[in-house]
């Protein structure tokens, strides 16, 4: 299946924190938008590899994904590395996006910046024709995405580019909440983690207000990018209320 957005992330639930009001604006539009998790998320404190793929599913059912993969790489351990590299590379050519999303540069867990690195690497190298992959005992053909970008997550970076979510925020909100493992866990619970509290669920809210007020809209998801970004008319822009 052919998509026209893939959001690769490290753990089930990134891409819901992150950019799942993007990839659900443009279902909207029509478009075949996808995520592929490079690891089961097996290392969480809370929750089972089990309960994660379950949740991952509900979510996608929410976010209207047209498919949702998991390329069962090693949680915390994954590198960017030749075996790895081949995994990224045969999910981009078996998907073939033409925009892929994709983890912060730079992030407080060291997966997230590690995994920005190998899926930029990889969508690069996916499209070398001497690198040889197969699926399904078919070989693949290359394919590179014409851009990445890298979206926001726990820690700020200054975006390149901002994505209005506005229409479909209660939705990315019941996305997350999917995961009810992972967040919003009662407070009497006594295994708590960083992002179970309300007051990080709270903080996901407020930092889709901060970037919508960057731009004049009520939500918005945050994108940096290491190639320049061009549009093909001035009109393409959001023009914020004066």
């Amino acid at each position: 299946m052919k998509l026209d957005i893939l959001a690769i992330a490290a753990h089930p639930d990134d891409v819901e924190l992150s950019c799942a009001g993007t990839l659900m604006v443009h279902a909207a539009q029509g478009m075949q938008v996808g995520v592929a998790d490079l690891t089961r998320g097996e290392l969480g404190t809370r929750g089972t590899p089990e309960t994660r793929a379950q949740e991952a599913q509900d979510a996608a059912a929410v976010m209207g994904l047209a498919v949702r993969d998991n390329l069962g790489l090693a949680d915390g351990f994954f590198r960017n590395e030749r075996a790895e590299q081949l995994a990224v590379i045969t999910a981009i050519r078996k998907y073939q996006p033409d925009i892929v999303l994709a983890n912060a540069i730079d992030d407080r867990h060291p997966d997230h910046g590690r995994a920005a690195k190998l899926i930029a690497d990889s969508c690069f190298m996916a499209g070398l024709r001497k690198i040889e992959t197969t699926h399904n005992g078919q070989a693949q053909q290359a394919w590179r995405p014409r851009q990445v970008y890298h979206f926001l997550q726990d820690r700020y970076h200054r975006p390149d580019l901002v994505v209005d979510i506005s229409s479909v925020m209660e939705r990315k909100l019941d996305a997350i909440r999917c995961f009810k493992t992972q967040f919003l866990a009662p407070e009497e619970e006594q295994l708590q983690t960083y992002i179970s509290s309300p007051a990080f669920f709270e903080s996901v809210i407020y930092r889709s207000k901060m970037l919508g007020k960057m731009v004049g809209v009520a939500y918005a998801e945050g994108y940096t990018s290491a190639k320049a970004i061009g549009v093909r008319n001035f009109a393409d822009l959001i023009n914020e209320v004066t």
